[in-house]
C-alpha cells in the first residue's frame, strides 16, 4: 500500500485506526476519534493502562494481547476500525519452471521466474513446489460491522 494512504488512514479522525505492530517488545498504536472516555473504554476494566504519547502524531500504545478485544470493541462502538498491519507477500514457483526453456508456462508465478534459475532465495518445498518471501511492507483494510 503507498505511503500517502496509510499516512491519510492514520491522520483521518472519524474511524479508529489500529497499527498492529509485530516484532518483540513492540507494542499495538491506536487513534481514535476524541472523546473524553477514551482512556477508561480502552482500559476496560484491566489493570494495565494504556499509554498516550501526545505530541503531532498523538496515538495510544497497547498490549498486543489487547487486539482482537480492541477490533471487537471498537466495531461495537464505532462500526468499523481500519487495521494497519505488517505483511510479505508470498510467491510460489517450481523448479521446472525456474530451469524452463521456451515461453511455454503452467506456472502460478505466470512465467515471472521462467527460466531464471534459483538465486537463492526460494525455498524448495519439493521438485514441483518453491516458496519465497517479500519485503516486509504494510497493508491497511477497513473492517465493518455486519
Amino acid at each position: 500500500m503507498d505511503r500517502l494512504t496509510l499516512n491519510y488512514v492514520w491522520n483521518q479522525k472519524e474511524t479508529p485506526v489500529v497499527l498492529r505492530r509485530t516484532r518483540k517488545g513492540e507494542r499495538l498504536r491506536v487513534r481514535l476519534p476524541f472523546a473524553e472516555t477514551n482512556r477508561h473504554w480502552l482500559q476496560n476494566g484491566r489493570r494495565t493502562q494504556p499509554e498516550w504519547t501526545g505530541g503531532k502524531h498523538a496515538y495510544w500504545e497497547l498490549p498486543k494481547a489487547w487486539f482482537n478485544d480492541f477490533v471487537d470493541r471498537a466495531l461495537e462502538r464505532f462500526g468499523k476500525v481500519y487495521i494497519i498491519q505488517p505483511y510479505r507477500e508470498q510467491e510460489i514457483c517450481a523448479r521446472a519452471c525456474q530451469e524452463a526453456r521456451g515461453h511455454e508456462c503452467q506456472c502460478s508465478c505466470m512465467g515471472a521466474n521462467h527460466g531464471a534459475g534459483n538465486d537463492g532465495s526460494w525455498f524448495e518445498v519439493s521438485e514441483t513446489f518453491s516458496t519465497r518471501w517479500g519485503d516486509r511492507e504494510l497493508a491497511c483494510r477497513l473492517l465493518t460491522a455486519r
